[in-house]
């Protein structure tokens, strides 16, 4: 996710997900790698959350592994730019690529025609941060809760505007699916490029309503410039202790809607190097000073390996793939 500029434990084998991970103790005779730079493919422009992440773990890495970790971005289609790149970047261990949600679980069902397949040609090397999503609606609405927008949508069916930073990226998707889940009720939804106009126009009061991931909108929330409704996680966020999750305010339990990111590299990367980076990795972002940073800027960490990673992508293309098709969005 880009995340606009900054002012975002199921301990299973891989199967339907990524490639097989790596077997355990095989680090060992990885020789002397790294002998020089890795360079990390993110899908996103400099500056926006995605790429802050990257540099921020990458910056950790760097330090552990004495050799350089250069971000390198290659925006554009929704990550399948910078997905096919690193798909067909050799397998030597000295590429690796962010991929969350967006392109492990909602692309592969968008897009018809891609040169790659995730599960082939990428394989997991671990967890690193969610977004946390937030509804809200501009200052004036009249919809002072997550239920009275509802009850407005029901008596309005299609009238009231949302706008989100693109067809198909995690905040479209989580409004149609808490939509969907509020029995059935239409809005109408305006799409942008990026989530900073979206919040732009959202404080105008040129779109009633939107989802808002806390890396983008973090200060606009709190501000009172906008108004937080309710928020997609299971449980109430740090930075908005008095904003009632989605289960709490519109009974809908279970619901839940990130936008989370993790670190792949080419599916043939030889397995001891593998489980390198994802020891380096798990390493990285267990340090205090990158989780509190994470924090700081709207993010919130992720630990898990290439197991939990691949049980992530299974559970999560159960909820999202079928709302992808009943909504026959297709982007090619």
């Amino acid at each position: 996710m880009q995340g606009p500029r900054l002012s975002r434990r199921a301990a299973l084998t891989a199967g339907p997900g990524l490639v097989a991970a790596p077997r355990p103790g095989a680090a060992q005779g990885s020789g002397t790698w790294p002998e020089r730079p890795i360079r990390w493919v993110v899908g996103y422009p400099a500056g926006g959350g995605t790429d802050v992440l990257a540099r921020l773990v990458g910056a950790a890495m760097t330090e552990s592994l004495s050799q350089p970790v250069v971000v390198e971005n290659r925006p554009g289609a929704a990550t399948n730019v910078a997905a096919e790149y690193a798909a067909n970047s050799a397998p030597d261990g000295y590429t690796v690529f962010t991929a969350g949600n967006e392109t492990l679980v909602f692309n592969p069902a968008l897009y018809r025609h891609l040169t790659f397949d995730v599960d082939r040609d990428l394989r997991p090397i671990g967890l690193m941060a969610r977004f946390q999503l937030v509804l809200a609606v501009r200052q004036g609405s009249s919809a002072t809760t997550a239920r009275a927008l509802i009850e407005r949508a029901k008596a309005e069916p299609g009238q009231i505007d949302y706008g989100s930073p693109g067809i198909g990226s995690p905040h479209h998707l989580a409004m149609e699916r808490l939509a969907r889940d509020s029995g059935g009720v239409r809005f109408n939804h305006v799409p942008y490029r990026g989530m900073a106009p979206v919040l732009n126009d959202l404080m105008a009061g040129t779109v009633e309503a939107a989802i808002v991931d806390m890396a983008a909108g973090a200060e606009t929330l709190r501000s009172g410039r906008v108004r937080p409704l309710a928020a997609c996680s299971d449980q109430r966020l740090s930075g908005l202790p008095d904003v009632p999750t989605v289960d709490e305010a519109l009974g809908l339990k279970g619901f839940t809607a990130y936008a989370w990111q993790g670190l792949t590299a080419p599916s043939r990367t030889p397995d001891p190097i593998a489980a390198r980076l994802t020891h380096e990795l798990a390493k990285a972002v267990a340090q205090p000073a990158v989780q509190a940073r994470m924090r700081e800027i709207g993010l919130e960490p992720l630990t898990g390996g290439p197991a939990e990673y691949s049980a992530l992508i299974r559970s999560e293309r159960a909820i999202w793939v079928p709302l992808i098709h009943a909504l026959g969005l297709k982007l090619d």
